[in-house]
C-alpha cells in the first residue's frame, strides 16, 4: 500500500478521534447554558479565520483561485457545509442525539451510491463489505435496535436526513474541487462561505453577544481548533489521497471512538452489542486497507498530472 494511501486512512482516523473527543467540551458548554447554533457559528466563523490568516502570512498563493471557482465554494461551503451543520443542530433539538448519529451516518450509502453510479469508481467485494459493517456497526454503537423511529418528532428525522444529505455532497464536492486545488484551499474557502452563511441565518458573532468564564473561552477554542479545523482538514487531507466511499466509510469511526472514550473517560456502560457494533466498523475499516487498488481519479494524483503538463508544454 502507498505512503498516500496510509496518509489518507490515518487522517481520517485522526480527525474521527477528533470529532468524538470534542464532544464532551460542546456538552459541557450546552449544560452551562450555551445555545448551540452559538457555538456551530463560533466554530465555523473562527476555524476559516485561523486557517485564512497562517495562510496569508505562510503561503498566499493557495488562496488564489479563478472568479469561475467562486460560486462552486459557495455551494460547498455556503449550502452543503453549513447545512450539514445546521441540519445536525435542528435534528438534535428535536430528536435523540443517538437517533441524528444513526441517521446521518447513512451519507457512506449515499456517497457509495453516487460515486460507482455517475463517476465509476469500481465495485468490488470488499468496498461493499465495508460499507455494510461500517452501517450496522454504528447501528449497533449508537443502540438503533432500541430507537423507536416511526414515533420520533418527524421534523427532526427529516432534519437528520437533511444532515446525511449535506455530509454526503459536502464529501462529494469536495473531492472535485481538490482536483483543481489543495486541501487547505479548499478548506479555507468552504468553511469560510459556510461562516458567511451561519452569520445570515443568525445575529452575526453572536458569541460576543454574551458573558463566558475563561473555562468556556478555553472549550471553544478546543472546539473552534480541535473540533472543527484540525478534523475538516484531515478528512479532507483523507479525500484527497482515498478518495470519497473510503474516506466516509472510515469517518463512521467517529461515533464509536465517542461510545469508547465515554466508557474510558467517564465511566459510561458499553453493552455487548455496541462492543460488537465497535468491531464490526473497525473491521470495516480493515478491509478497506488491505484493498489494493491505484486509483488515478484521486485528486492528488489529477493535479499532479496537471502540473507535469503543464511543465512539459504543448506537445
Amino acid at each position: 500500500m502507498s505512503s498516500g494511501v496510509w496518509k489518507g486512512y490515518l487522517s481520517v482516523v485522526c480527525a474521527a478521534l477528533l470529532w468524538a473527543s470534542c464532544g464532551t467540551a460542546g456538552k459541557a458548554l450546552f449544560n452551562d447554558g450555551m445555545d448551540p447554533l452559538v457555538l456551530v457559528q463560533t466554530r465555523a466563523t473562527f476555524a476559516p479565520f485561523i486557517l485564512i490568516v497562517v495562510l496569508l502570512v505562510w503561503k498566499p498563493s493557495l488562496l488564489k483561485i479563478g472568479v469561475h471557482d467562486i460560486p462552486r465554494y459557495m455551494l460547498l461551503g455556503g449550502v452543503f457545509t453549513a447545512l450539514m451543520q445546521l441540519a445536525y443542530f435542528m435534528a438534535i433539538s428535536r430528536i435523540q442525539v443517538a437517533s441524528a448519529v444513526l441517521i446521518q451516518y447513512l451519507a457512506p450509502v449515499l456517497v457509495a451510491g453516487y460515486s460507482m453510479t455517475f463517476w465509476k469508481e469500481r465495485v468490488t467485494p470488499g468496498k461493499l463489505a465495508s460499507l455494510l459493517l461500517s452501517i450496522a456497526g454504528c447501528f449497533l454503537v449508537v443502540g438503533g435496535y432500541n430507537l423507536e423511529l416511526v414515533s420520533m418528532n418527524r421534523a427532526g428525522i427529516l432534519w437528520a436526513f437533511l444532515s446525511a444529505v449535506a455530509f454526503a455532497l459536502t464529501t462529494l464536492l469536495s473531492e472535485k474541487m481538490m482536483q483543481r486545488h489543495h486541501t487547505l484551499t479548499s478548506l479555507a474557502y468552504g468553511l469560510g462561505f459556510a461562516a458567511c452563511t451561519l452569520n445570515i441565518v443568525h445575529t452575526p458573532l453572536s458569541i460576543f453577544t454574551g458573558t463566558y468564564t475563561s473555562g468556556q473561552w478555553a472549550a471553544l477554542a478546543y472546539i473552534v481548533v480541535f473540533g472543527t479545523l484540525a478534523p475538516f482538514g484531515l478528512y479532507l487531507a483523507g479525500v484527497n489521497y482515498i478518495r470519497s466511499t473510503r474516506t466516509i466509510i472510515t469517518a463512521t469511526l467517529e461515533p464509536i471512538s465517542a461510545a469508547f472514550m465515554a466508557f474510558f473517560l467517564l465511566g459510561e456502560a458499553l453493552s455487548p452489542l455496541q462492543i460488537t457494533g465497535g468491531i464490526a466498523v473497525i473491521a470495516a475499516v480493515v478491509i478497506l486497507q488491505l484493498q489494493i487498488e491505484h486509483d488515478e481519479l484521486s485528486p492528488h494524483i489529477i493535479r499532479a498530472g496537471r502540473v507535469r503538463q503543464d511543465a512539459d508544454g504543448p506537445a
